[in-house]
Parts: structure tokens; sequence; C-alpha cells
């Protein structure tokens, strides 16, 4: 096996690892969502999550390229030019889902989870666009609402509703880990966070597995000797 090979199979295994990682990851909030529904925070976390990032961007658009490049460690689909060439051709599928993970995990970073804005529980509708991504300014990039004590706004106390929501949790005086707030905050920064490392490892290991596979192409790879017996 050539290193060509060597590498392709390895991006294989990587790409596994992170599409199933990303899917994962997708899929917390949505389960927490509909085991822990609540009339008020209807959907506490975020909606950013109906995006589907992990699931469809380092997901289902990870699996033509991991399946390709898997094959490679049997010398069976990539053991030829044409082969290394379509794994080459097959992530820059990889890399649009990876860049597309990434630029929604930043979005929902930037804004928050949803029970951190009040006004109609939602964030600008969630929606997911180019211009919404330009206001995103490194100055308004810092995670405070998930950094502050709490990321209600004074307002917010002067509502009786949220007021014997955060009584009852402890979240008046200080930010308590067993807090509805907290757990929901934690749980959108995990996840998101987590999504946008998966989609810069799989850009990567796409960009890598690009450049390795042209390199394949030109040079060629091993091929398989038969048995003398």
């Amino acid at each position: 096996m050539t290193c060509c090979e060597g590498w392709t199979s390895c991006n294989g295994f990587s790409l596994l690892v992170l599409l199933l990682s990303g899917i994962i990851l997708n899929a917390i909030p949505l389960v927490v969502n509909s085991i822990d529904g609540d009339e008020y925070f209807q959907n506490p976390i975020s909606c950013f999550q109906w995006w589907f990032p992990g699931i469809i961007g380092a997901g289902l658009m990870a699996i033509p390229a991991t399946t390709m490049s898997l094959a490679a460690r049997k010398r069976a689909c990539c053991n030829s030019k044409t082969g290394m060439f379509l794994s080459s051709v097959l992530n820059v599928i990889t890399v649009i889902g990876a860049v597309y993970c990434m630029l929604v995990s930043i979005q929902a970073l930037s804004e928050g989870p949803l029970i951190c804005n009040s006004q109609g529980n939602s964030t600008y509708s969630c929606e997911f666009s180019l211009k919404n991504l330009s206001n995103i300014h490194p100055e308004s990039f810092n995670l405070q609402w998930f950094f502050n004590d709490s990321c209600m706004s004074p307002t917010d106390y002067n509502n009786p509703t949220i007021n014997d929501t955060m009584a009852s949790d402890g979240r008046k005086s200080k930010l308590h880990f067993s807090s509805e707030e907290n757990k929901y905050r934690t749980i959108h920064f995990s996840v998101f966070l987590g999504l946008l490392l998966v989609g810069i490892l799989e850009l990567l290991f796409g960009l890598s597995q690009i450049a390795i596979g042209f390199l394949g192409c030109l040079c060629g790879v091993s091929k398989r000797r038969s048995r003398i017996v």
C-alpha cells in the first residue's frame, strides 16, 4: 500500500468517527426537547439544530467520501488512478458539508439558546443566512450569554412567570448547575461547540484527501500482485 492509499484509509476512519460524532451531537438537543417538554420554554435550547448541521452537513454529506476512503484499506476502489480521483471529487461534498456545519454552529453560538432570548422565545426566528452571518463581528461574538451568571435581561425579572421560575431554580442570586437555565445553556454551548470542532476537522481531512487524491491520480498507486503458489 502506497502512502496515498495509507493516508486515504486513515482519512476514512477519521471521517467515520467525525460523521458519527456530528450525528450524535445534533441529536442531543432534539432528544432533550422531546423528553423535557415545557409549556413556557417550548424549545429552550435552540432551533438551529433543525437546520441539521451535524446530521446533514457533517453526517450524510460525508458518507460518500468516507465509504470511498475506507475502501482503500482493502486496496479495492482506490487501487487505481480513477479511484483516487473519485475520492478527491467526493471529498468536495464533504468540504461543503463541513463548511455548512461550521457556519450554522457559529451563528448558533453567537445568538445563544432560546432561553436567553425571551422576546417571543426566538432568536431572529433562527433564520440561517449569509446575511445574518455577516452581522456577526468579533466584539459581538463574546459568548456572554454563557459566561454570565444569568443570560436573562433585567427586564425579565418583572415578568411574574419568569420570576417564579427563576426563584424555583435558584437563578435570582447565582446560577447553579442544577438550574434549568444553566442546563439548557450548557447543552447549547456543548453541542454547537462540538459541531464547530467536528466541522473544522472534517474540513481539514476533506482538503487533505483532495490533495492526496490528486497526488495519487498523478503519481499512481500500487497494483495488487498475483500470489504465486
